[in-house]
């Protein structure tokens, strides 16, 4: 019985949901440091790594303002947690804080942002099967706008934050 309970939660834990505690404040106020979460690894297809076996086959796109697990293109000894923004083939800039996505005059909402964000970054062109993240607290986030490799590649995605169970429970949807 031991044998079979170990098989299956390593099976779960491998396989379906990444169970992580947040180390940072780069995603406040939508998940505050110290919050455990729960990741979905299968949201958007089978992306998996066994025994040096890279496993990879796109079911779903993620879509603009997922919070997405994955790894961190400088170092994928390192998982993030970050907000998608740029999506494959966009051009993404940051004018006064606000992110305009192929040179729109409309800024994309970020009623999720807990302060007025600052700066000017880009244009970035987001390469084809890759996603420009920000975190949601924009001043204190280490993001594609600092990172040397700037996108994240769909394999180096992990999966998809679903529920915040600790300190309470919360669903993390796109906005």
């Amino acid at each position: 019985m031991i044998i079979i309970v170990v098989i299956v939660v390593t099976l779960v834990n491998n396989v379906i949901l990444i169970n992580a505690k947040i180390p940072s404040e780069s995603m406040e106020k939508t998940i505050m440091t110290g919050d455990r979460i729960f990741g979905f690894r299968l949201s958007y297809g089978i992306n998996l790594d066994l025994f040096g076996n890279k496993i990879v086959k796109k079911v779903k796109d993620p879509e603009r303002y997922d919070i997405i697990i994955f790894k961190y293109p400088d170092d994928e000894s390192q998982l993030f947690i970050k907000r998608l923004i740029g999506l494959p083939g966009e051009t993404v800039e940051i004018k006064d804080g606000k992110v305009y996505i192929d040179g729109s005059d409309t800024p994309l909402d970020d009623s999720f942002v807990p302060e007025t964000p600052i700066g000017n970054f880009g244009p970035y062109e987001v390469p084809e099967d890759s996603y420009f993240m920000l975190g949601d607290n924009r001043q204190n986030s280490r993001d594609s706008r600092y990172w040397k490799n700037t996108f994240v590649s769909f394999d180096q995605i992990v999966g998809k934050a679903i529920i915040r169970y600790f300190p309470s429970i919360k669903l993390l949807t796109g906005k």
